[in-house]
This record gives C-alpha cells, sequence and structure tokens, in this order.
C-alpha cells in the first residue's frame, strides 16, 4: 500500500504528525509512506526513518502534482485541509481523508468564550482519518530526528554549560504569544542557572538585550543556528522554559520537562506538550475575560493591554524551574 500524506507548515504542526506517521509504518503491513511539505520546513522530517519518500512544494504546484499523479497512490491523508491541499487531491483524484480541524468550536470559544472543544489532543485527531487501517496511538509520543552532523558536541558548549542550562525558547510566530522584553529580563535574573536563549533571527535583538543582562549566565543562540541545531540544543538541555512555538513540541518529542507559557491561545485548543516529562507544568492566566483571543495570534494585543502576558509571574515561573 501506498500512502501520501500532507502537510505543508510549520513547525509544531509537523513535529505533531510524527506519530501518525510511526504508527502506519509499523502497523500496517507493506506500507510505503510518502509525505509532502513545503520547501521551508523540510528539515523538520528530512531525518525521519519512517518516511519512504519525501516531496517538497516550492511554487509550482503543477510540476509537484505531476511528480505526485506518478506514484499512484491507494491513499492519501491530509492533516493540513487547506485549499491547497484539497486541489491537490482533486487533482489526483484519489480516496483521500482529512482531520476534524474544529474551526467551529474553536470560533465559539474565542468570541463567545463557549468551550465546547472535546478534551483531545490533536495528534488524536490526526490519527482518526487512519483508524479505517486499524491504526492505533502506540502511546509512545512524537518524534524528532537529527543527522550526526545537527548535533551540537560539549565541546561546543560554554564551560558554564557543559554540566547543564535552560533552554529558554523566546520566538514565537506571533507577538500575543511571547512575553514582552522586560518580562524575560526579570525571569532571567530570577532563574540562578545557565541559560541559552533560543529562536530565529527575528529574534536576536531581544537575545543579545538579554545576554547582555548576564554574559556569563546566558547565551544568545537566536538566529545563530538551523533549526536542527536549536532542536540538540533542545534535547541536551536540562528544562526547557518555552512559549507556545514549535520548539516546544521538539521539547516534547525528547520528553523534556517543560514550562510552556500561554498568552492568547490556550492549550484546549488541544496543542500543549505532547507526552512531555510528567513534571512539565502549563503556565498561564486562568479566568481572563478576553482570553483565548485567537486561535494562533496577532501582531499586538487587539485589547491593548496585553494582561495574558503582563499577569504571567515570572518569580512563579523561576521557582517551577527550582522544583522540576
Amino acid at each position: 500500500m501506498k500512502i501520501l500524506i500532507i502537510r505543508f507548515s510549520s513547525i509544531g504542526d509537523i513535529v505533531l504528525t510524527t506519530p501518525v506517521i510511526r504508527c502506519i509504518k509499523k502497523q500496517v503491513s507493506e506500507v510505503e509512506i510518502h509525505y509532502l511539505t513545503s520547501y521551508s520546513f523540510r528539515d523538520i522530517i528530512e531525518h525521519n526513518p519512517y518516511i519512504d519518500k519525501k516531496y517538497y512544494l516550492e511554487n509550482d504546484l503543477n510540476s509537484i502534482v505531476k511528480s505526485l499523479r506518478k506514484e499512484n497512490y491507494d491513499f492519501i491523508l491530509d492533516l493540513h485541509g487547506s485549499r491547497k491541499s484539497w486541489r491537490i487531491k482533486l487533482l489526483l483524484g484519489k480516496k483521500s481523508r482529512t482531520f476534524n480541524k474544529l474551526n467551529f468550536e474553536k470560533w465559539l470559544y474565542v468570541n463567545f468564550k463557549w468551550n465546547i472543544l472535546p478534551p483531545v489532543h490533536i495528534v488524536d485527531r490526526y490519527l482518526e482519518p487512519v483508524r479505517w487501517l486499524g491504526v492505533r496511538n502506540d502511546g509512545e509520543g512524537l518524534d524528532y530526528f537529527l543527522a550526526l552532523k545537527d548535533e551540537i558536541t560539549i565541546d561546543q558548549l560554554p564551560l558554564t554549560h557543559i554540566h547543564g542550562y535552560i533552554a529558554l525558547v523566546i520566538g514565537a510566530k506571533h507577538y500575543t504569544k511571547k512575553l514582552p522584553i522586560e518580562k524575560l529580563l526579570k525571569l532571567c535574573s530570577y532563574l540562578t542557572y545557565p541559560i541559552i536563549v533560543l529562536g530565529g533571527s527575528e529574534d536576536q535583538p531581544i537575545g543579545e538585550q538579554l545576554t547582555k543582562s548576564d554574559s556569563l549566565k546566558i547565551v544568545n543562540g537566536c538566529g545563530r543556528y538551523s533549526l536542527n541545531q536549536s532542536a540538540s540544543f533542545i534535547k541536551q538541555s536540562t528544562v526547557v522554559i518555552t512559549h507556545d512555538t514549535g520548539l516546544m513540541h521538539i521539547a516534547a518529542a525528547y520528553n523534556k520537562k517543560i514550562i510552556s507559557l500561554w498568552g492568547n491561545t490556550v492549550p484546549e485548543f488541544g496543542m500543549y506538550p505532547y507526552v512531555a516529562d510528567l513534571k512539565s507544568v502549563k503556565v498561564g492566566i486562568r479566568d481572563l475575560p478576553c482570553r483565548p483571543c485567537s486561535k494562533i495570534g496577532f501582531s499586538r494585543c487587539p485589547q491593548g493591554h496585553f494582561k495574558c502576558m503582563e499577569l504571567i509571574d515570572q518569580k512563579l515561573v523561576a521557582e517551577a524551574v527550582s522544583k522540576i
């Protein structure tokens, strides 16, 4: 049997599809799995041993469809549910299924604060469309595979960090998912352990400000390492403090102790750290009338006060680190 899995973006969402890939590969006999994602996210699946063939979409959709048509798939598993994935399925003309995105339920929660979302993680919703194949959740969590060239070795770490460090993930796609710089500076001052700050190139200026506050304790890795190298830092860390972002799910794949910080989004959307260490903690301001204000995020707080992040107590976060 030949199966095509489609998920174009983004980091966390693709990582959350890895249990589906593994379960199909291990539970369906003589199955060949192909995976289609965006070229910019190729590093996430590049070294996954459960995928037999990878396809990367850049700009030419017709060209990729032409290549996929030659594969003559038995089944297409659409884990994106976008207009682009629907178009590809239509052009390939093969049997396909997708998952329930629960967009209406999320809309009700965001706009009226009526939470009728089922208490089901998105991983289990991703698995639902392949139950007809006899595939079940094996309970082994997420996967993230690195090549040897991406592994950070101990001699690449500062001497202050070789006996353990906190990975502080300050990046996130949207502003309303991130602690303001003043809160991050305060948090770092309360932490009594070495810190490596992780994020994209857009987070580098904030990382530099944090490093300047204590250059011995804090190392800025924002924008200096590839995604997979950042994943290696996560893998070797003792504790991970993170916003609701892709590296949070990579940390869960490595079964890390995670302190996740939640702003405008909420764990109830079903995308919290999946099978992370049992000592992990979710931090967010409950009973805030405006929260959640979006299922994704905004470039600024729509209410103007940003209480979902401003009210988070950095001392309590630091205490949670000490406890675990």
